[in-house]
Formats: C-alpha cells, sequence, structure tokens
C-alpha cells in the first residue's frame, strides 16, 4: 500500500481491526479471551480445527496456535500463542483452511501449500503419515497440452480430504473417500483430480464436513437450450411416464435412476432403494438398512406413477391423513397458511378438500416463495416431446380432455411468443432458482437432475407446481395436467392466464458479473449417514447431486460442520440439516435429512448474515438492535450445578455474545474445541456505519421480497385486471421491481462478504458500480410513475378488493403508514413508492463514512460526489412522481373522448390553458380554443376536434412588442404558423418558458438524463432552432401522409434526411428550407414493372438538377446531368437489358429530355456506330457512320436517314460521293471511285451491297499519272464531318458554368477558384460519408489542391512548371473542374473510337478531336492562369540556363543566332499532352496501327530478315564506316572483342535506349527518347575513336539505321506518324526535329531495302 492509502487507513483506525476472541466451545455462558502474542497484527482470517487454529494477518503471513502434533519440537504439544510458519513468509497468502487435522494456505500466485496430518492422503503428499512444514503441491490440468498448473481462489478441509476452487471455478479434490466426488475407488488420492461432475459449471464457493462436501454453485443462464432426452442414458427407461386410471391420467417425472447411489462397505451388495411409495407412507428414510427396503430394481422401476395405492394427493378425505406434505421427502409447505395463499392462485374450490387432507406441524409460517403465477417452461424447448405426450394422453383419456390440453398449449405457446423471452422461472420469486428449462450438461448431469432422492410423489398439483417453483420446471412443465382432477379443473388451468409475466428478472449479465450471484444451487456429495447430504435419505454419493428443495432459496454461503450443514440465504435466512443430536441444526424438526429453516430469533427477525458450522454446533451472527451484530450458539449445552455436569441441548439458536461486550464482530469461525471471533474496534464510527449501511440493505431486501410475494404475485394472479395496455404496464412495473429487488439481494451479499473482508471503502459497490443502482431506480421509477398516470392503482382497488382487504395489516407494515382507514389507493401507491426512500439512506450513509476520512483524501472525495449522486436521484425522482401526480389529477379532472385518446403511459402534463390564460390571434368571437402543453407534445383542442403538435417538430417565439402584439407567442410548425396571446405578460413568460424547456426535454430524449450529481438544476437553455426530428406531414400537397425523419431549421427540413412518401417513393439526402437540394438519393416503385426507379445525385429546389445517375425499372441507366427533372446537358444513356455488352448506347448532349447537339449512339445490335448532330431524339445534320463491316459513310442526315451528300466507302477503298435517299441507299448524281482508281459519273439508285442501277460514264484516268495520288475523295475525308470544335460542347459548358460563368472566358476568375475550392471540399465531405474511402494519395492530391498558385511579378519558367504541377493535380481527382471535365473527355472519347468505332478512316477525326480539346482546355487554363502567355509565345531563359549547352550537330556552342530570342516555347501540346494523350493513348494508338497496317507489314518483314545477320555483317551491309565499329563490346559485365559471330552486342545501349519509345505517350517524350539514342551513339563511338569528331549525315545515317533495325520496334510506322501529327509544331526545324526526320527517313529506307 502506498503511503496515502496508509494514512487514510489510519484515520480509520487500522489498528484497531481483526482482533482475535477465542473460548471453548460447549457452553451457552462465555468469556471470550483475547488470544495473546499478535502484537498488533490485524488478522484477517481464520480456520478452526478440531484441537488447532491457523490465522493469516494483513501482511500475508500465517501463524498457527494450538495442539500441533505434526511439528517436531517443543510447540508440538500444545501452543498456545501463535507461532509464525516460516515457511511461507515472502509469498503472501490470501486464504488459509484447516481440517480436523491438517492445514492449507494459498498464496497469491495461486499456488496451494498444504501441512499437517496425512494419512489418508488429505494433504496430496504420497507415502508420509503426516506433513511438518507447509509443502506447495503441484496441480495441474492434463486436459491441456501443455499442461497448465491450475491457479487456485479458495482451499476447503475436512477430516480426510481436501478440496480446491480454481480460478476457472472447478473443483479439485485429493484425500480419502467418497466426498472426494471423483471417479475412482483406490484411495488415498495424492495427485489433486478434477470433479468432472460439476465441470463446466461456474462454483462460486466449496464447504468440507468431516466426511462430506458441499458446492454453492450458479444456475445455468436460461439461454442454453437443449432438448429434453426421452429416456434415461443409464437405465434406459423413460423419465416421464403416464398411466390411465378409469376417470384421469397421471403423468409423472419422478424417474429415479438408481446408479446414481454409491453404497457403503457396510451395506448389502444389492442396490438399495427407498421407493417413492413408503416415503409417502410416511416411513423413515433411515430404515434404509430394513428388509422391506430391499426391493429389486424392476420394482422399483414399476413404482414411478404410485398404482400399487390409489392414495394420490387430490383424492379427498379417503387417503392417510399423513399423505404428501409433511412427509420427511418434501417440505413445500410446512404451513397451513402457506397451502391456503398458493391455492387460492390456482383454485379456490380445491381448498376444502386439501385443507382437510394435510397435516403440518405447528410452525410460523416461513416465507417460502412458492407461491407462483403457473407458467410453464417455454414451450419451445421439447415440443416433440409435447406431442407425443399428447398423443399418449388422447388414446388414454378420450379425446374430450387432450383437446382442452392442446388448447391450452397452443395459447401457452401463444403466450410465451408474446412474452418474447423465454420466460424465466415462475416460482423462486427472487431468482435464485434456475429460470426456464436448464441446458443438461451430459448424461451423468441429467441423471443427477432427474433423480429425485427426496423421494417423490406422482405428479399431483402440488408436485408439478413443486418442480416448477423449485427446479425452474427442469423438465417439459405440463401446464396443469393434474392427476385426478376433473377435466372441468384441467380446462380452467390450461387456459393460459395471459398475465403470466415472471418475477425472476432475465439473466441480467452485468449485475451478476460485478455482484454475488443470487440464482445458485447447493450440491452435496459423501457420506450421508446423518442425513448430512440434504437429500432426504442417509445413502452416500459419490458424486455432486444438486440439493432440489434449496433451488430458488437464494443461497449466498455454505458452512459444513463435522455431520451437519448450513446453508445462509440472501433474505438473512439459514436452512440447516444432517446430524441434530446436540440440536446443532437451531430447529427441532424431523427429518433432518432435508433443509428446513433455523429459526434464530434474534431482535429483528431473522437477520442472520453470518454462518460457522463446528463439529457438533453452529454459531450465527445477526443483527441485533442498533445494528451490531450479535453472536448466537446453537448446540450442547453443559451448565454447572452443585459441581455436575449436566448436558442438554439448545431449543433454538441462544445468544452468546453481544457486541457491546468486545466490539462490532466481523467474523466467526467455528472448530471442534474451541470458537473464534474476529473483532473490530468501532472507530470514528466507521464500522458502525458500515454495519448499519448492510444490516438495512438486508433487511431492504427482505421487505422487497415480502412485497413481490405477498402482494405483486398475488395481484398478478387476478382475474379482470381491465385493458391489456394496464395489464402489460403492471407487467412492466412488476419486472422493474423484480430486478430492483434481485440487485439489491445481490448488493446485500456483497456487503455481507465486504464486511468479512478489508474493508476498504472504496470497494464498495454502490461507489464502484453506481451506475447499476442508478439505472435500476431510474427505470423502477419510470414504469411506476407509468402506471400511476394511467390510473392503474385505481384499476387494481377493484379486482383486488378482497385480496388487499384481506391483508390490510400486511399492507400498512409493509407500505409504512400506520394512520387510520387509509384509502386502498393510497397503502398500494405508498407499497410501491416505497423503494426510493432507500436512496436517502444511501446519501446519509455515504455521508458517514466519508466523514470517518481527511477532506483532503481521495476517499473522502468519492464518498461525498457518491452521497451527492444518490441524493440528487433522489429529488429527481420525487420531482418525478409530483409530475405523475399531478398528470393524473389532469385526467381525472377532465375525463371525456379527447383525453381518452391522448391518455399515455409516458405522457406527463406540463401546463394546460383552462383558465383562459392563452388564446389564438384572430380567434373567432365564439370559438373555444384549449392549448394543453404535454411533455411531447402541443394539443390544441376546440369544440369537437383537436390537433397535436409533436414538440420536437415545434419552434417557439415570443413576438416583439412594437408589432402590436402585445403577449404575443409565435408557434412555427412544419404546416402551420398561429400566433397565442396570453392574458398577461406573466403568462406570456410562464408558457414560453414551459413550451421552451418541453421542447429541449422532447429533443434530449428523456427527462431522466439528469446530469447525476448536478443537483438536477441544470441551466436551462433555449432548444435549438436546427434539430433532428420525424414527422408525418398531414396536409402539404406534395409531402401528403410523407414521413420526414431529419435535420430541421425552423420548421423547415434542412440538412439531411429521410422522406418517405405513403405510395412508396422516398428520397434519402440533404434538404434547404423544405426541398430537396443537394445531394440525394431517390426511389420511386414502378407498379407495372414491378421494380424502383432509382436516382443518386443532385438536385436544386425540389427538383433533379445537376450531376445524377438515374436507373430506370425498365433497366435503363442514365448518367449525367440534369435540370428540373428533365435529362438537360451531357449524359450517357445505357439501353437494354444491363448485360456487359447493352443493345445500344448515347453519349452526348440532351436538352429538355431528348437527344438534342453533338452525339455519338452505339447500336450493338445492328453492329453501326453514328457520331453526329441530333435534334429531338432523332439524327438531324451532319454525321459520320462506321459499321462493322468497314463500311464508313460521312454526309448529312434527316430524321433519323442519310439524305443528301454524303461519301461512303468501302473496306477495299471503294468511294462513292453523291446523293443519298435513305441509309445506305444512293439516288442521284454522284461518283463511284474503284480502288486502281477508275471511276464511274452518273446517276445511281439502289441500295449499297445488293445491286446498283447505273446510268452514266465511266473513265480510265491515264496509266501515266502518278500513281501515289489517292482518290480525292480519300484526302477530303471529314469535311462533311461535324467540326471538331462543335464536339462536346456541352461537356465544356458544364465545366464553364462550374467555374461560374455564363460562356467560355465570359466571368470573374476570383469567383471561378472560390467555386473551385467549394467544389473540391463539398466532394470531400460527401465522400467521407461515403462507403468507398478515398485512398491516401488522393487525399493528399485534395489537400495539395485547397492552395491555390499565386502569381506576382514577371511570368519565368518556374512559375510555367508550377502551373504544369497544379494543372497533373487537377487532372489526377475527378472532384476538380478540370479533372472532372478530362475524365468526361476521356470517356466519350473511348466510347467513340473503340468497338465499332476503332476504324482507321476516322484516324484522322481522332487526332483532331484531340487537338481541339488542347485548344479549349487551353482556354480554360488560360482564364485560370490569366499570366500564362498565349500559345505559341515564349518564356525567357534565365541567362545561367542558356550557358554552354554544346548543339548535337555543330559542336560549336549553340548561339542560336538565326533562331529568334532563346526561351521555352507555350503550347498547349506542351502543357496539356502530358496530361491528356496518356488516358487517350490506347483507341487512338490502335486507329494509327490499323491505318498504318499495311506498310508495317512490309517494315517489319524486312526487319525480321536483316536481324539473321551477325553484327560485323550487318554494319557492313549497311554501309557504316569501319573507323565507327566498335572494337570492344561489354557481355554480361566483361569486355570481350567483336568477333564475326558477334551479335545483338554493338551499340546495345542505344539499342535498348530507342527501345523505350514505346512505353512512352506523349511527342515530347518520344522525341527525348530519339535524341537520347543519338547520344548513346555518340558516346559509343568516342569510346572507340577516343578522339572529339563531327558527325556528317552521311556517317550517322547509316549507324542510326543499324540501332533502328536491332530496336526491333512493332509499329514504328504509327509511332512515326503519332510523333508527326501531335508534335510541337515549333520543334520541326530544332534539332529533335531533325533528328526525328532522321528516324523518319530510316523507317521508309528500310521499308524499300533491297537485300541483294
Amino acid at each position: 500500500m502506498d503511503s496515502q492509502e496508509r494514512s487514510s487507513e489510519e484515520a480509520e483506525g487500522a489498528k484497531e481491526r481483526g482482533l482475535v476472541y477465542v473460548w471453548k466451545a460447549g457452553s451457552c455462558s462465555v468469556t471470550p479471551e483475547r488470544l495473546p502474542g499478535l502484537s498488533g497484527k490485524t488478522v484477517l482470517q481464520a480456520a478452526l480445527g478440531i484441537h488447532h487454529g491457523l490465522l493469516l494477518t494483513e501482511g500475508g503471513e500465517v501463524y498457527s496456535f494450538g495442539k500441533l502434533p505434526w511439528r517436531s519440537g517443543p510447540e508440538e504439544l500444545c501452543a498456545n500463542s501463535p507461532i509464525l510458519e516460516n515457511t511461507l513468509l515472502g509469498h503472501h497468502v490470501i486464504t488459509v483452511a484447516a481440517g480436523s487435522f491438517h492445514n492449507g494456505a494459498v498464496t497469491e500466485s495461486g499456488v496451494v501449500y498444504m501441512w499437517g496430518n496425512n494419512s489418508a492422503g488429505q494433504c496430496a503428499v504420497a507415502n508420509q503419515a503426516c506433513v511438518p512444514e507447509p509443502q506447495p503441491i503441484s496441480i495441474s490440468d492434463s486436459e491441456t497440452s501443455p499442461l497448465l498448473s491450475v491457479r487456485i481462489l479458495q482451499l476447503a478441509c475436512g477430516e480426510e480430504h481436501t478440496l480446491a476452487l480454481s480460478l476457472s471455478r472447478e473443483i479439485w479434490a485429493w484425500g480419502s473417500g467418497c466426498q472426494l466426488g471423483l471417479i475412482t475407488t483406490t484411495f488415498p488420492v495424492t495427485k489433486p483430480q478434477k470433479v468432472e461432475h460439476l465441470a463446466g459449471r461456474v462454483v462460486l464457493q466449496i464447504a468440507c464436513g468431516a466426511y462430506h462436501s458441499l458446492a454453492l454453485v450458479q444456475c445455468l443462464p436460461v439461454q442454453e437450450m437443449k432438448p429434453i432426452p426421452e429416456r434415461c442414458n443409464h437405465c434406459s427407461q423413460l423419465l416421464i411416464t403416464m398411466t390411465d386410471k378409469e376417470d384421469h391420467v397421471i403423468i409423472s417425472d419422478s424417474h429415479c435412476c438408481p446408479l446414481g447411489v454409491a453404497l457403503s462397505d457396510n451395506q448389502p451388495e444389492n442396490r438399495v432403494f427407498c421407493s417413492s411409495l413408503e416415503t409417502l407412507e410416511g416411513k423413515s428414510v433411515t430404515g434404509s438398512q430394513s428388509e422391506d427396503c430391499q426391493k429389486p430394481l424392476v420394482e422399483e422401476h414399476m413404482l414411478v406413477a404410485l398404482e400399487s395405492d390409489g392414495a394420490s394427493m387430490l383424492s379427498g378425505n379417503d387417503g392417510q391423513e399423513d399423505s404428501g406434505i409433511s412427509s420427511p421427502g418434501n417440505i413445500l409447505f410446512p404451513d397451513k397458511k402457506g397451502v391456503k395463499e398458493y391455492l387460492s392462485l390456482s383454485d379456490r374450490s380445491l381448498n376444502e378438500s386439501l385443507q382437510k387432507n394435510i397435516c403440518t406441524e405447528p410452525e410460523q409460517p416461513s416465507q417460502e416463495e412458492q407461491l407462483g403465477a403457473c407458467i410453464p417452461g417455454p414451450p419451445g424447448t421439447s415440443t416433440s416431446a409435447l406431442n407425443s405426450l399428447v398423443a399418449s394422453c388422447a388414446s388414454a383419456v378420450g379425446v374430450r380432455v387432450v383437446a382442452t390440453y392442446e388448447a391450452g398449449a397452443l395459447s401457452l405457446k401463444k403466450v410465451m411468443n408474446f412474452y418474447g423471452t423465454p420466460s424465466s422461472e415462475p416460482g423462486s420469486q427472487s431468482g435464485g432458482g434456475s429460470p426456464g428449462p436448464e441446458a443438461l450438461k451430459d448424461s451423468r448431469e441429467e441423471q443427477v437432475r432427474l433423480e429425485s432422492m427426496q423421494g417423490k410423489k406422482s405428479s399431483s398439483l402440488v408436485d408439478i407446481r413443486e418442480e416448477e417453483s423449485e427446479g425452474g420446471s427442469r423438465r417439459l412443465s405440463l401446464p396443469g395436467l393434474l392427476s385426478q382432477v376433473s377435466p372441468r379443473l384441467l380446462r380452467k388451468v390450461g387456459r393460459a392466464k395471459m398475465r403470466t409475466v415472471a418475477l425472476t428478472p432475465t439473466y441480467s449479465g452485468e449485475a451478476d458479473a460485478l455482484l454475488p450471484s443470487l440464482r445458485t444451487e447447493v450440491w452435496s456429495w459423501g457420506k450421508g449417514k446423518e442425513g448430512q447430504l440434504g437429500h432426504g435419505d442417509v445413502l452416500p454419493r459419490l458424486q455432486p447431486l444438486c440439493v432440489k428443495s434449496l433451488d430458488g432459496k437464494e443461497v449466498i454461503h455454505l458452512s459444513a460442520g463435522g455431520h451437519h450443514s448450513l446453508a445462509l440465504t440472501a433474505k438473512s435466512q439459514v436452512y440447516s440439516w444432517g446430524s441434530n443430536i446436540s440440536g446443532q441444526l437451531g430447529h427441532l424438526n424431523s427429518p433432518t435429512t432435508v433443509p428446513r429453516l433455523a429459526k434464530v430469533l434474534s431482535m429483528c427477525g431473522d437477520g442472520v448474515w453470518s454462518t460457522a458450522a463446528g463439529l457438533d454446533y453452529s454459531l450465527f451472527l445477526a443483527d441485533e438492535e442498533d445494528f451490531q451484530p450479535g453472536l448466537y450458539y446453537s448446540g450442547q449445552e453443559t451448565t454447572t450445578e452443585n459441581n455436575l455436569y449436566e448436558n442438554s441441548c439448545t431449543k433454538s439458536p441462544v445468544l452468546l455474545l453481544s457486541c457491546s461486550k468486545i466490539g462490532y464482530i466481523s467474523n466467526v469461525i467455528a472448530g471442534g474445541d474451541n470458537c473464534l471471533v474476529l473483532v473490530d474496534k468501532n472507530v470514528m464510527g466507521y464500522i458502525a456505519s458500515l454495519h448499519e449501511l448492510a444490516s438495512t440493505e438486508r433487511r431492504f431486501y427482505f421487505k422487497l421480497s415480502e412485497i413481490k410475494s405477498q402482494v405483486l404475485r398475488p395481484l398478478l394472479g387476478l382475474d379482470n385486471l381491465g385493458s391489456a395496455n394496464t395489464i402489460q404496464l403492471l407487467q412492466e412495473m412488476a419486472s422493474r421491481f423484480s430486478k430492483l429487488c434481485y440487485l439489491i439481494g445481490q448488493h446485500g451479499a456483497s456487503l455481507s462478504s465486504f464486511l468479512h473482508g478489508v474493508k476498504e471503502a472504496r470497494s464498495l459497490a454502490i461507489l464502484k458500480h453506481s451506475g447499476l443502482f442508478l439505472d435500476s431506480y431510474t427505470e423502477y421509477c419510470t414504469s411506476v410513475t407509468n402506471f400511476l398516470v394511467m390510473g392503474g392503482f385505481m384499476l387494481l382497488a377493484k379486482p383486488a378488493i378482497d385480496f388487499l382487504s384481506k391483508n390490510q395489516e400486511l399492507l400498512q407494515k409493509l407500505s409504512e403508514k400506520n394512520e387510520e382507514n387509509l384509502q386502498l389507493v393510497e397503502v398500494l401507491n405508498a407499497l410501491f413508492f416505497m423503494p426510493f426512500g432507500r436512496l436517502h439512506n444511501y446519501a446519509r450513509t455515504l455521508l458517514k463514512l466519508a466523514t470517518c476520512f481527511e477532506v483532503a483524501s481521495p476517499e473522502y472525495q468519492k464518498l461525498q460526489d457518491s452521497s451527492s449522486c444518490y441524493e440528487s436521484l433522489a429529488v429527481h425522482l420525487s420531482r418525478k412522481r409530483k409530475e405523475a401526480e399531478y398528470t393524473l389529477g389532469f385526467w381525472k379532472t377532465f375525463p371525456g373522448k379527447m383525453t381518452d385518446s391522448l391518455r399515455k403511459p409516458e405522457r406527463r402534463l406540463i401546463c394546460e390553458s383552462s383558465n383562459r390564460g392563452l388564446s389564438l390571434q384572430h380567434a373567432g368571437r365564439f370559438s373555444v380554443n384549449w392549448f394543453i402543453l404535454f411533455n411531447d407534445a402541443l394539443v390544441h383542442a376546440q369544440f369537437s376536434t383537436h390537433h397535436i403538435f409533436p414538440l420536437s417538430t415545434l419552434w417557439v417565439e415570443a413576438l416583439s412588442e412594437e408589432a402590436g402584439n402585445v403577449n404575443g407567442l409565435k408557434i412555427t410548425t412544419p404546416e402551420e404558423q398561429f400566433v397565442l396571446v396570453s392574458s398577461t405578460p406573466q403568462e406570456k413568460t410562464k408558457w414560453l418558458r414551459s413550451i421552451s424547456q418541453a421542447v429541449d426535454q422532447a429533443l434530449k430524449g428523456t427527462s431522466d438524463l439528469i446530469l447525476y450529481g448536478a443537483g438536477g438544476n441544470v441551466p436551462r437553455q433555449e432548444p435549438p432552432i436546427s434539430r433532428s426530428a420525424k414527422y408525418t406531414f398531414y396536409k402539404d400537397p406534395r409531402f401528403k401522409d410523407a414521413v420526414y425523419d431529419g435535420r430541421w431549421l425552423s420548421g423547415k427540413p434542412h440538412g439531411r434526411g429521410i422522406l418517405k412518401w405513403a405510395d412508396g417513393r422516398m428520397y434519402s439526402g440533404t434538404f434547404r428550407t423544405g426541398l430537396e437540394d443537394g445531394y440525394g438519393e431517390y426511389r420511386a416503385p414502378n407498379k407495372a414493372l414491378n421494380k424502383d426507379d432509382h436516382y443518386v445525385g443532385y438536385w436544386k429546389e425540389g427538383k433533379m438538377c445537376g450531376h445524377g445517375v438515374y436507373s430506370y425499372a425498365t433497366g435503363e441507366v442514365y448518367e449525367g446531368c440534369f435540370q428540373d427533372n428533365m435529362r438537360h446537358g451531357h449524359g450517357l444513356l445505357r439501353s437494354g437489358k444491363l448485360t456487359s455488352s447493352s443493345p445500344s448506347m448515347f453519349i452526348g448532349q440532351w436538352t429538355m429530355d431528348k437527344k438534342s447537339g453533338y452525339g455519338v449512339f452505339d447500336d450493338i445490335t445492328r453492329g453501326e456506330k453514328y457520331m453526329g448532330m441530333w435534334q429531338d431524339d432523332l439524327c438531324q445534320g451532319n454525321g459520320v457512320v462506321v459499321t462493322q463491316f468497314g463500311l464508313y459513310y460521312e454526309g448529312a442526315f434527316s430524321t433519323n436517314k442519310m439524305m443528301g451528300t454524303g461519301i461512303l466507302l468501302s473496306e477495299d477503298d471503294t468511294v462513292y460521293e453523291g446523293e443519298f435517299s435513305d441509309n445506305w441507299t444512293l439516288s442521284g448524281k454522284g461518283t463511284l471511285t474503284l480502288p486502281n482508281g477508275d471511276y464511274i459519273e452518273g446517276l445511281f439508285s439502289g441500295e449499297w451491297g445488293s445491286g446498283i442501277k447505273i446510268t452514266g460514264t465511266y473513265f480510265k484516268p491515264s496509266l501515266y499519272e502518278n500513281d501515289k495520288d489517292k482518290p480525292k475523295a480519300l484526302r477530303k475525308l471529314g469535311i462533311l464531318a461535324v467540326p471538331p470544335d462543335e464536339k462536346w460542347k456541352a461537356v465544356f459548358e458544364e465545366c464553364w458554368n462550374q467555374l461560374g460563368c455564363e460562356s467560355p472566358g465570359q466571368g470573374d476568375r476570383w469567383k471561378a477558384w472560390d467555386n473551385i475550392a467549394v467544389a473540391l471540399t463539398t466532394n470531400r465531405r460527401q465522400h467521407k460519408d461515403s462507403p468507398e474511402l478515398l485512398s491516401r494519395s488522393h487525399t493528399q492530391t485534395l489537400e495539395s489542391l485547397e492552395f491555390i498558385p499565386q502569381h506576382i511579378g514577371a511570368f519565368t519558367l518556374e512559375k510555367y512548371e508550377n502551373i504544369k504541377k497544379y494543372l497533373i493535380k487537377a487532372c489526377d481527382t475527378p472532384l476538380h473542374p478540370l479533372g472532372k471535365l478530362v475524365e468526361t473527355l476521356v470517356a466519350v472519347y473511348r466510347m467513340t473510337y473503340v468497338g465499332v468505332g476503332a476504324n482507321r478512316r476516322l484516324l484522322q477525326e481522332a487526332v483532331r478531336e484531340i487537338k481541339s480539346y488542347l485548344k479549349r482546355i487551353f482556354q480554360l487554363v488560360r482564364f485560370l492562369f490569366p499570366d500564362l502567355p498565349e500559345e505559341g509565345s515564349t518564356i525567357p531563359f534565365l541567362a545561367t540556363e542558356t550557358k554552354g549547352r554544346r548543339s548535337f550537330c555543330s559542336g560549336k556552342s549553340d548561339s542560336r543566332s538565326e533562331s529568334p530570342e532563346p526561351g521555352y516555347v507555350v503550347t498547349s501540346f506542351g502543357l496539356l499532352l502530358p496530361v491528356l494523350l496518356p488516358r487517350l493513348y490506347p483507341p487512338l494508338f490502335m486507329l494509327y496501327a490499323l491505318d498504318n497496317e499495311r506498310e508495317e507489314d512490309i517494315y517489319w518483314e524486312c526487319v525480321l530478315r536483316l536481324n539473321k545477320q551477325t553484327d560485323m555483317a550487318l554494319l557492313s551491309f549497311l554501309g557504316v564506316q569501319a573507323k565507327f565499329w566498335p572494337g570492344t563490346v561489354s557481355i554480361l559485365g566483361e569486355s570481350r572483342k567483336v568477333s564475326s559471330n558477334t551479335k545483338d552486342y554493338c551499340f546495345a545501349s542505344a539499342v535498348e535506349c530507342l527501345q523505350q519509345i514505346s512505353t512512352t505517350f506523349t511527342p515530347a517524350d518520344k522525341l527525348k527518347v530519339i535524341q537520347q539514342t543519338f547520344e548513346e551513339i555518340s558516346q559509343n563511338v568516342l569510346e572507340t575513336l577516343q578522339e572529339d569528331f563531327l558527325w556528317s549525315m552521311d556517317d550517322l545515317f547509316p549507324v542510326f539505321l543499324y540501332v533502328v533495325l536491332r530496336a526491333r520496334i512493332r509499329n514504328l510506322g504509327s509511332e512515326v506518324h503519332l510523333i508527326e501529327d501531335l508534335m510541337d509544331p515549333y520543334l520541326q526545324h530544332g534539332e529533335q526535329g531533325i533528328m526525328f526526320t532522321t528516324l523518319k527517313a530510316c523507317y521508309y529506307q528500310i521499308q524499300h531495302e533491297k537485300l541483294t
């Protein structure tokens, strides 16, 4: 502990804690003595054996005292003062345990040390009679590989065995005897083994008696359902049997598998079984050795259904008087009252017959929780078993009864489904029993579950109920197939009640994880001679078996004595069973083989919170007055009279010690000879406050349980509780109450264990987990106030009148109301609001605790804060109660149809204007306007109508005075606006404040979300003008009946939202002042096609406007621009099925939903592509058509047909120029030119390709004309097509518009930059919301684009480079207007020239189109960067850049005297081709390749032939001068002489360089490659010549030709033509131009090269 803690500990008086007092057992009058020799050490825990004890101090040290025969040395006789166990020093022990004669300790790291007597292997050491010093033992799990050592939490020691509880909540055992629970008969067991039977279950605590073992196990959560098998896995006998009598059926599940019983040696060999019958006849179970008990197994199986004796439970007086209920096997109702109350739930007519039949013992009523609303377990678990059962019933009983049962089962199923969750277990009200059928872990466990060693009767009414209440229906519960009951009764019970609410809270993981669970079972095993196992018999058990009668009793702690066992419950009651020779059970009831309540009568009822079981006595720690613990003793009583010792037994526990003598007892330990208590002195009242908190919490739990069992459960069981709505509210209240009750029970248990421990304030549950408590109270408050508002308590009072009036005192006692003649309603009211008072107690106690600390300490702060938290919650909840009562008063005052329709559970009244304080402005003279403000709506009521305005969409503002509206409030709702006039300014302020607060509250959600600890007075603020809310329109013509959910601003949808119309249309996106505006998604169902039209894109003022994608239900998809809900601007329409090759595609310009302007139409089915002008959806004007068969047409179109002048080319260069009348139909004057140059002029008519009539003249041009001349028509191609600048106008216009310009170049540049910035940020924001995340590089690009390049001063090359960089980035992202433009252009270009459009005739068209793009984009760039010089002008170099640049050809330093001022020439080619061309390259290059196909084939053939030669041969063939031949070449990094067979090594670097021409895109890059190639050649030659030299073209050309040949570039012709078409014009006469000409010459040279 650090110093700070130490100091605060001292503030609490740490030294006065853990004092040890000891006295001799066996007497009622004792004087405890301090144990000497501990000198101020705080003892945390102690353990006692028969003659010795162990103490564990705060530092983790262990001391022994008493007789220690295993030690060598003088101490072995008797150590009066404690001796330190040195072996354990430095190990920090956390818990110790003592058996009769051996000891164990567990260290912080989970290691177990054992020492002491080892005669039975109980110290886990082999072959050693005793272990003198603590010795570590290894516990390892063999199931894990590698072997993991198991960490241990807790130890328990018996006489000859030891149990350990591991961190994973499993039990390990060693020693001897059946009490180990291991599947073995070889003892001793010295290697710790796992008790497999409980593996997989959560064991909470273990305890060892002398020869028996107990385990506290958490119930299984209800979730894990498995089907229940029909037969026992061991003896294959049916688990559920059915016997039919004359008029009824007995269904029994009391199968007991005999294989679970292990006999001890002294009993006869054959399996002994005490049949259910004998138990019923009242024979003593202990007679298990008597002859008549040893029935053969077979007979036992026969006896399952009690046929041998007709005396069944409910048969009236003719059964034996000592029939079932008080017989040893069953302690269901130990008192008449319990039976009566219980029966009053099921059927009162049974009352009389039962009462005569039951003989009970005159005991005090012990509140056992059997009263249960009858709920069978969830029907879904094993329907098959249910159905087969029903079928067999039918044959046995006749159809009538079974029909009833089936109906019952069905309605039950409905009910269960209605309540959703599998119903939790009905009987045990506080959740101890596991809810619902449990998952049976495995066969063994199942056999144990169905074993009924308590000797059950056949399933009579009580039995079925008992099963349910005890075990939470471990089998399929039958809803009342009661044996020997008339069919009428059957029907009555079979009818499932609607109100089957389970009062056991369903499994709440959170609270169970943080606090001790109350849903527990007790399992016992070992020797049972004295009944200490609690199974109703005296048989031993080899394996753990569940003590069924403790199911649902919420056991929280077990103690095992010599031959008896104690179980402490959360309700502070103790159940005891086993040997009672000395009266150690605390009661005198027999038999003692099943758990019974011990009678510890402390001042405050059963207030036991700690127990200890000794050899033959028991100690109980119970609350006395002033919350002090008192110690009670039950056992041997030795009195000395006249020096004679008299031994007698205590009848019931006797008060042994009260707190006043020695201090506050925190722990009590019982052993053999001695008893021991640990005592704390009450320094500064700290300990007393803790005890008070714990004690009051336990009493509070007891009280809540009482209310639940005595009031809530009977109420839920009543008939005619009113409407389903009320019942539902009652059930909700009941289940929240149960949840709260369970939490309090858990907290009580946790406080009891807290008192046993170190008692650090900060580990108190109400501090650490305050959220749990605050939430549970708040939830309960909500449901109870809802019930109150709906008049629930008044409704309850009527049907419950006789129940309540019978129990008047009980109710008054529970509700703490003592006034005379109170009304029932008020009593109930007080009763259900009673729990909230507890919050004040918490606050007060925490404050008391805080005063024990320094003000500066963190503990003080924490306690103080928590205290104010609970206090403010209490205040808040009482305010909620007042609101509820005020609202209830309003509903009572104004009954009627209208108010009834407004009445809702969560609705609370804030204020209303029945005092005429508020009226409507300009209202008619006689009109009535009544305004009611609720916490969720403002209601405006008139004569017969009323309108509800939800507060979430209501805006209120005070009108200014000067407008003459003196006290006006303006109310705005989505579809109304009205002004309210108040009578006085005060009234105005009141209403304004109330409405504002209510609106604010409604928007925040619930008013429960108060800031805990803020004292509840949060400063009120105005409700926001902008908010999120849901609203249904009721009269707006466009939105009628539509539901809007999203952001609002002053009464109008504004921001993101979703709007759904009644007819199925839906819009999801942004709104602005009530209309769709911005980006959004829209769906409209198409009824005829049963599909949706779907639009995603931009909106403006409620209409589609801007870019979007519209998918029609027909399968068409339009992607492009909209305006006023119509396609307008540039767009792409895909028609036909959405397969990869859709039948047609149009990309181009639209006007008012029609194609109009330039567009490309690809008719995939006909294999034609049209590129030209459109008007009203028709081809009109000039255009070009290409087909997949190589036909090419350009010319005029009219109404979708070729009409007018045109040119038609076929694949083989046949050309027709002239008139057309229809598609591919010639008609009129024209000229037909054949591929060889012959032509015909005249009149033509007919369709191309199917015979044409010609009237005309045939010409054969003179054979001497230059045959290089192509037909004239080919040179004229493109004249009749659409001029390139007319194409894609809409795309560029869109870009200009985005920049804010009406027409190209007209507009404000700064505004344009603003628009770019806006476009980037909105697009980025929108992308944030979209599922596809932007890549990192993309995000970086966007960030860098947000910076606008600035230009001041003269324009330099650096600025030019900056612009170039900016453009490259801008074109990289479609979010930038220029990027969007480039993306669209690339799309349309590819769309035009791919597929059918890849026609060689289109090459020139394609090149012109690119040049047009460049020109138009350059215009945009110059608009954005005005200081960029115009096309063709130069940027001067800085002086430094020109110096020393040597010309390649002349060798002199190049002064460029003949060229103009040196500098960098600005061209659109140089600036924009790097951006544009790489994207357009594939389709363009394809066209070049097609166009140059023939000549490239010739060239390639030649290249392949010449490349077969060696380097020498080729060089000499090409005429390269010998002096330029390389002498050595580098082959694989080493230099070699060139020999006659060297191949592909000369000028290799130049060849490699030239090959890169194919990997570049722009002409400029390609020219650089050529230039580098020349430089590489010069470099090579220089190395060879070793002297400076100058090239002449005659020398250079052959060398370059050699390099070109060796480079083997497949499409060299295309590369050459591409460079030629697209290179910068100014480069043609420069150095690069000359080099390019050389390359071109090489290309033609190779084609015509004649190999001689």
